[in-house]
């Protein structure tokens, strides 16, 4: 490649003689690495922050399992956004790491589960499987009442 400003990627699969390039490579490979190379750069280079969005889109579930524990590692220093669509994703954290949004009168409003209310749930159910019977919020409006919400404090 004679372009110095540019990365080219190739990988050679084993038993195999012919480079693959990123066109030959699928959607979600492509981005499990950008979110790998991401999340694995070195402290150096790291930000305070990093936001993604719905980062599992395209990726098979072994994939989205891999990334949450890349995810939860990196967590342990860096502060990390991620907004989701994935009870796999959701099924990789604990309680007291997820804030759930939902939006009341044109505005966010951040709530942190209460997780001496869904013990009982939790018993029986996986995190994801309470997010995904809509028991948690951040899906629809009339949840806002339910009892395993409470205000975060401004």
């Amino acid at each position: 490649m004679d372009n110095k400003e540019k990365i080219q990627l190739a990988w050679t699969e084993k038993g195999q003689d012919v480079p693959l390039n990123s066109s030959a490579l699928s959607d979600g490979t492509l981005r499990f690495i950008c979110l790998a190379t991401v999340l694995l750069q070195p402290e150096t280079f790291m930000p305070s922050a990093i936001l993604i969005d719905e980062p599992e889109l395209g990726l098979p579930p072994f994939a989205i399992i891999t990334l949450g524990a890349l995810m939860r590692a990196r967590a342990q220093k860096h502060q990390l956004i991620i907004s989701t669509q994935s009870v796999e994703l959701v099924n990789e954290f604990d309680v007291h790491d997820l804030i759930v949004v939902d939006k009341v009168d044109g505005a966010s409003v951040f709530k942190r589960l209460d997780e001496s209310l869904l013990a009982e749930w939790l018993e029986e159910y996986s995190l994801g499987d309470l997010w995904k019977k809509n028991l948690l919020g951040g899906q629809s409006r009339h949840l806002l009442e339910m009892p395993c919400l409470r205000e975060e404090p401004s």
